[in-house]
């Protein structure tokens, strides 16, 4: 690796800059001298190596743990600000969110005495603001005995979705795609056209520009998991079923972000969550108890589906990697396999799990960056370790291999474990060189300290990467059924006809919202004569967004995948209640039947964000499209016929409730470790899983119609 030597320009808010041989470096402990991790001339591991040195234990311990952190502006309270209101100095007092496991500290505060440098932002202000924000966190950095500077890590922010949060903190702010099922979608469809999957790094490319400008150094993203268990309430942010498919995407978002090798441009990536979500139990996800098991009862299931989207990351030199939460389950599993080895199974999430961090992942892939927990481990998603002190997790943890813990400023307790002996000095020091090796890559001792919000502005504008998205948005639509050549609708077709349009959503408040955005954004298309009356109304265009389960809370009974409405079911503890997971089902039928009775037809969009069971819906349909948080104007195009065709599903959509039942021992009828295109090597006599419509197309992976 080439290492600087021209010098760079840089910009001191709270110590000086000396010169050394006609060169200019800062002088970060402010002694006057040139020290080897002040010298831009060396390379990034040898300067972290000298500063490493020089900290105290509490520096090291600050250095080891990143939390959450809002801006100023999101202070109510301005009293509680500081900096010209840019940073909030609040206190929160513990068990006062979900994520306030341990007192959480003002900014300063915790920069200046507790010494934690790592921090994610969740909040959503303009460009601008976030490059303010970031450069008054770095100035109160610069101040302190050795002038280390912060790093600012997010989630995702440039696809679009319903907010969530610790999963889609953020959107509409930078360029807005698609969700990730969408790009996988638009991409797997350029690739059955006999393309590539090139829309991936062209996505990438522009979103690294935008995170560059704003001085957000760090992604936690992208989720690498294979999707196996259909129920799993974070489908919509993977990138589907295909192992082979999600490797090559994970390597081109990593080169797109970070670049060919990590440098002062790049934006770091954390490669989540190894060594796969996907393999759930029956969908419980395990930021609750019940979702805590990984379960893998078909042998080389962990090999051949989850762990080749890691290997890819490794291979393209991802900064970091996120573990799981969740526990390897040795009762539900087979014995796996890896490169010819018996993978010995110890039952605890794999943040604590010493032979999936050190032997798989370093020995085997040969992995080089640094492990960043998730967040909450050493608190409320400490499975397996349960039993232990709150000090004893983190020695388990940093023992295992991470060397950063998510979401947590207990600096107490990692400090505790240090001193009872648990954790060496050595193990400490080199957690710190990784960590500070990548912040001396990406230049944030140098000049990229600070960055321009007047810049941040600009990039964040260009027009050219928002006709991009919205290419990808048009890309991502999907037609799985088109009966009797009911698409495109084109102007011939809808001579002297009316069109109605609605939006359906679980909640009735955001469908009103949405049916007046869709109507909208119809209307500007300039294409169709709209009718609020679909009594009068030759074509209805009804868009579904079904919604199911809480991301933090275990629902009841298993998942519902189902599209119902006040539909009764069983809870895992036999008794009933009643699930939605689509407001306005029967409402859906009048404006069907309506339709029909008149000759007319009805085209259903059903936004994908889990493998929903169509049955309620497809036969309804005259016309079925998948949209992936897809924006409705791109899914009017392609309905018009503006636009042809491009996306397939990314993932296999269940042919009914028989094929994910769950019988009374908790085993599926489906392998919860095997992708659905798989899934009938594995099912009963007489089953198969995929949905099969009424025109007899099968809605399994790749499945999208072109217009003929």
């Amino acid at each position: 690796m080439e290492f600087n030597h021209t010098q760079p320009d840089l910009e001191v808010r709270a110590k000086n800059i000396i010169e050394v041989d006609g060169l200019e470096f800062k002088d970060l402990n402010n002694d006057g001298k040139l020290d080897p991790y002040e010298d831009w001339r060396l390379s990034p591991r040898e300067r972290a190596e000298n500063l490493v040195s020089l900290m105290n234990i509490d520096e090291k311990i600050g250095m080891m743990l990143i939390n959450s952190r809002q801006m100023g502006l999101n202070q109510k309270d301005k009293e509680k600000t500081s900096h010209d209101g840019i940073l909030d100095e609040a206190i929160v007092e513990k068990g006062e969110n979900i994520f306030a496991a341990s007192k959480i500290y003002g900014s300063t505060h915790t920069i200046e005495k507790r010494n934690l440098r790592h921090f994610i932002l969740r909040d959503n202000f303009s460009p601008a603001e976030m490059a303010k924000w970031i450069n008054k966190l770095n100035e109160v950095a610069e101040g302190t005995r050795l002038g280390i500077p912060v790093i600012v890590t997010s989630n995702s922010r440039n696809e679009n979705a319903e907010p969530i949060f610790g999963m889609n903190d953020a959107g509409g702010i930078f360029s807005t795609w698609p969700g990730t099922l969408g790009l996988a979608a638009a991409a797997q469809g350029d690739i059955k056209n006999g393309g590539d999957a090139s829309l991936i790094s062209e996505f990438a490319k522009i979103a690294h520009e935008e995170w560059n400008a704003t001085g957000i150094r760090k992604g936690y993203m992208y989720m690498a998991d294979t999707v196996t268990d259909p129920r799993w309430q974070r489908t919509y942010g993977t990138f589907g079923e295909d192992p082979e498919f999600i490797s090559d995407a994970i390597g081109r978002l990593i080169d797109g972000f970070q670049g060919e090798e990590l440098g002062k441009d790049s934006i770091a990536m954390t490669t989540k969550h190894f060594p796969g979500g996907g393999a759930r139990e029956n969908g419980f996800d395990p930021h609750y108890v019940e979702g805590k098991w990984n379960l893998y009862p078909t042998p080389g299931s962990l090999e051949k589906y989850h762990l080749p989207p890691f290997r890819a990351a490794v291979e393209h030199g991802t900064s970091s990697i996120m573990p799981y939460y969740s526990i390897p389950s040795i009762k539900k599993s087979v014995v796996q396999e890896f490169e010819g080895e018996d993978i010995p199974f110890e039952e605890v999430g794999f943040t604590f799990n010493h032979y999936f961090i050190s032997h798989i992942l370093r020995e085997k892939l040969g992995f080089k960056g640094y492990i960043n927990s998730d967040s909450g481990i050493v608190n409320n998603m400490s499975w397996g370790v349960e039993a232990l002190s709150v000090a004893e997790r983190f020695a388990k943890a940093v023992n295992a291999g991470t060397d950063i813990v998510a979401d947590t400023g207990d600096i107490e307790n990692l400090k505790l474990a240090v001193s009872k002996g648990w954790i060496s000095e050595k193990r400490i020091n080199e957690a710190n060189v990784r960590l500070l090796t990548e912040m001396f890559t990406l230049g944030l001792f140098d000049d990229r300290t600070y960055n321009s919000p007047e810049l941040a502005t600009s990039v964040v504008r260009n027009q050219a990467n928002w006709d991009a998205a919205y290419e990808a948005h048009k890309k991502s639509v999907t037609v799985l059924k088109n009966q009797s050549q009911t698409l495109p609708l084109t102007a011939e077709k809808l001579h002297h006809k009316k069109v109605y349009v609605e939006v359906l959503h679980k909640e009735t408040e955001r469908a009103t919202t949405y049916t007046e955005k869709a109507r909208k954004e119809c209307l500007e298309l300039g294409q169709f004569t709209l009718t609020d009356n679909y009594e009068e109304a030759d074509v209805a265009v009804m868009f579904l967004h079904p919604k199911s389960g809480s991301y933090f809370n275990a629902t009841q009974g298993l998942l519902e995948l189902d599209i119902c409405e006040d539909k009764v079911v069983s809870a895992l503890d036999g008794s009933l209640y009643q699930e939605t997971t689509l407001t306005g089902l029967d409402h859906l039928k009048e404006v069907a039947d309506n339709i029909h009775k008149r000759g007319g037809k009805v085209v259903i969009s059903v936004n994908v964000t889990l493998p929903w069971i169509l049955g309620s819906v497809e036969p309804l349909a005259d016309a079925l499209v998948a949209g992936y948080d897809t924006f409705y104007n791109a899914q009017f195009e392609v309905i018009a016929g503006n636009s042809q065709p491009v996306g397939v599903l990314p993932l296999t959509l269940p042919a009914s409730e028989d094929v994910i039942a769950v019988y009374q021992n908790g085993d599926c009828v489906s392998r919860n470790d095997v992708p659905g295109y798989d899934k009938d090597k594995y099912m009963p006599k007489g089953l198969s899983y995929a949905y099969k419509d009424s025109n007899g197309n099968t809605y399994k992976l790749g499945h999208g119609l072109a217009y003929e």
